[in-house]
């Protein structure tokens, strides 16, 4: 097998991969629907439109084992890389059960056991944390790598600069994954950033990267595949420009009024399930039935057993307020770390 083989799908994984998104995509539906019913409070950031991006990815990594770290909008990442999605919506619904025990909220979702290393809601926040992340792996000698995703408006950050640099000069094992949805909150790329193709400002740090459509999971895959052999390899980082979309305002806050409809639309006919459903229907793979049948036990599976547990999950009690303040109170610290 050639190395250009192992970077296709099989019919197999590309029908789990449109499971995983249909949910994805569902998932984050009910979020925002529970957020109208006030059940979730907070700052609240949605991934319709995006989920190619990070199935894609991940697909390729090896979850679990490598780590992965992201900002805001981080539910389908923690997700895709091992974190019980009743821990995620408990987590939303800040009950007890939650994967931050109901005290981080949406965006920080963490999983350190599946060493999901958190979402962050500090704009640029994860840069030099990936770096540390990759420095550490670097010193113990391990195969591992770290994946840090981020959005486009991110990157005018100084923490971009100062953390590609470091990478570049460390030759560090991270993949830094820019997920370019266009927009900065309201603010489109162009009207904020000289440079509008992001893979082309790490060239100053002589960074190796691509531009790929980021609405077609076989496509991200097959390039996050030959990006993380590049830095699995030993060959330092590298950056990986992903084109997409998000369907929803940047949050639950956002009126989304600033997109042109036109804009919208001609970008809604890219939809990274219905290609992914389409292209498997016209290769009888699959059929319409069979994924109305699969979309519909995915709502009662999240309306059934996802919702309910958080529903019915308790709240964080008072003895949990200093808690996990001081890192020596931390029973898993304690217990040791990966």
């Amino acid at each position: 097998m050639t190395s250009e083989d192992k970077r296709l799908l099989s019919v197999d994984v590309k029908k789990r991969l449109l499971h995983e998104m249909l949910f994805a995509r569902r998932f984050e539906e009910r979020c925002y629907e529970a957020y109208v019913e006030r059940k979730i409070g907070g700052f609240l950031h949605l991934y319709p439109g995006e989920e190619a991006c990070a199935h894609g990815v991940l697909e390729a990594a090896r979850v679990g084992h490598d780590y992965v770290i992201t900002s805001y909008r981080d539910h389908v990442h923690a997700i895709k890389s091992g974190v019980d999605p009743k821990a995620v919506m408990a987590e939303l619904f800040a009950k007890v059960t939650g994967c931050c025990k109901g005290l981080g909220g949406s965006m920080h979702i963490f999983g350190v056991e599946q060493r999901f290393m958190g979402g962050y809601a500090l704009v640029g926040g994860p840069f030099p944390l990936a770096a540390g992340i990759a420095k550490g792996i670097q010193m113990k000698g391990g195969d591992e790598i770290c994946i840090c995703f981020l959005g486009d408006a991110a990157n005018n950050q100084g923490t971009f600069h100062e953390s590609l640099n470091m990478a570049k000069l460390w030759n560090l094992p991270v993949l830094y994954v820019c997920e370019n949805n266009l927009y900065g909150i309201g603010t489109r790329i162009d009207r904020s950033t000289a440079v509008v193709d992001q893979y082309k400002r790490v060239s100053g740090y002589n960074i190796p990267s691509q531009q790929v459509d980021g609405q077609d999971v076989e496509v991200v895959y097959a390039a996050a595949a030959a990006a993380i052999d590049h830095v699995r390899g030993g060959n330092g980082p590298y950056f990986l420009e992903l084109m997409t979309y998000r369907y929803r305002g940047h949050s639950m806050s956002d009126s989304n009024a600033y997109r042109a409809k036109d804009e919208e639309r001609m970008w809604s006919k890219r939809d990274p399930i219905i290609m992914l459903r389409d292209r498997l229907i016209d290769d009888g793979q699959l059929t319409q039935e069979t994924f109305k049948k699969t979309d519909d036990q995915i709502l009662e599976h999240i309306e059934d057993e996802i919702i309910r547990f958080a529903e019915e999950s308790p709240e964080p009690t008072m003895d949990l307020l200093q808690k996990y303040v001081l890192v020596e109170n931390d029973p898993w610290v304690k217990g040791g770390a990966h």
